[in-house]
């Protein structure tokens, strides 16, 4: 989205701000919790400055300020937040915010007011997603950080990364046994593509996870080097955001500015610290090592798919084609039931899910492997 930096954006940058500022003094009057209400009138005032800035461009360049008024839209969002709480509005706010700050970014001196954009809607994702239980409890528990929990999530890509090459195989093999299925059963063009299945998905797999991971890391890198240059830049503004996050997550207003400026005083804590809780970064990790994700996702896609080829390496016909099958039901289950440790759904349920959705796929590709094949013959 190309931004031009003329009157008419300056105007509809102001009707944004003062459009935001006014949603945000709604949430603020209408939230029960006084530490975040607190947190959203402050959100209101910083948003009130924005307008205000922009106000004086556009008389600079000869505009005039129009009435202020409400879209539709936003009078339905104040309604909602009067009559239900700000908490199903908030989702909504997010998107606005990272708009905000993509279109500021393209403007020349406008950086304070994109950094201010993202940080707010960072601080509304926050309170969306991990403060919807209020602040009672251990609040400074909360400072501990939100990223820590990266065991679940590696063992969850293992499961479903051994899935996608066990499925994937499992319908290929099935495929060409269909097409080559009766008196030109070859059992070894089966074996043959299903190695060669296997192989192709696995490289397939590591090298765009490989791509996905370097590029987070790249990206990354990018992020953290502007939020040095930032602090170097402007101390008080990181601190007042710094605090404001803290704000969120449960710590009276003195106490957050206290913990922000003295994280602030060491400009390398302070980078680490911000890398961590404004942009959910680990300086240290920057999203782990690209080749150990495309090595561990190829030998997981490979672990998966060798599975239904298993059977053709010592068995011949129909019978090779049913023990492939039980070899991946009973992979299918297996790893259907590692999924419970994630869901919390019943053993039995989810393994069997697993099964019949990979005998689907199997059972059609059979069908349609066997009418190519027939149409070939």
């Amino acid at each position: 989205m190309k931004i031009i930096d003329n009157l008419e954006t300056h105007l509809e940058f102001w009707n944004d701000e003062m459009t935001s500022a006014a949603l945000y003094r709604t949430f603020s009057e209408n939230e029960k919790d006084e530490r975040l209400a607190e947190v959203y009138n402050r959100m209101a005032e910083n948003e009130v400055q924005h307008a205000t800035r922009w106000a004086e461009k556009i008389k600079a360049a000869g505009g005039t300020l129009p009435e202020f008024k409400l879209s539709m839209r936003s009078k339905i969002q104040m309604w909602m937040a009067k009559r239900l709480g700000p908490s199903y509005v908030l989702p909504g706010m997010v998107a606005k915010e990272r708009d905000g700050n993509i279109a500021y970014n393209q403007i020349a001196d406008a950086s304070g007011m994109a950094r201010d954009e993202r940080s707010h809607a960072m601080l509304i994702n926050q309170i969306t997603h991990t403060m919807r239980g209020g602040f009672e409890g251990g609040a400074l528990a909360l400072l501990e950080g939100r990223h820590k929990a990266t065991g679940g999530n590696a063992l969850r890509a293992a499961v479903l990364g051994a899935n996608d090459g066990m499925v994937s195989n499992l319908s290929l093999v099935m495929g060409v046994a269909g097409a080559v299925s009766g008196s030109a059963f070859n059992n070894k063009t089966i074996l043959i593509t299903g190695l060669a299945g296997m192989l192709a998905g696995s490289i397939s797999m590591a090298l765009g996870e490989w791509l996905s991971v370097q590029s987070s890391r790249e990206l990354y890198s990018h992020q953290i080097k502007i939020e040095s240059a930032e602090i170097e830049a402007a101390p008080e503004e990181e601190a007042n955001e710094l605090a404001l996050i803290y704000e969120a997550r449960g710590l009276k207003k003195e106490q957050a500015q206290m913990l922000a400026s003295q994280i602030l005083s060491n400009k390398d804590s302070a980078l680490d610290t911000l890398a961590r809780e404004e942009l959910g970064i680990d300086p240290d990790e920057l999203g782990g090592s690209a080749w150990v994700a495309a090595i561990t996702s190829f030998l997981l896609f490979a672990l998966g798919a060798i599975v239904p080829v298993l059977p053709f390496f010592f068995l011949n016909g129909i019978l090779a084609v049913a023990v492939s099958i039980l070899f991946s039901m009973g992979g299918l289950f297996i790893l259907g039931a590692i999924v419970t440790l994630f869901t919390g759904q019943g053993v039995l349920y989810s393994g069997f899910r697993m099964v019949i959705f990979g005998i689907i796929a199997a059972v059609v590709t059979f069908g349609i492997g066997r009418l190519i094949g027939v149409s070939i013959n």
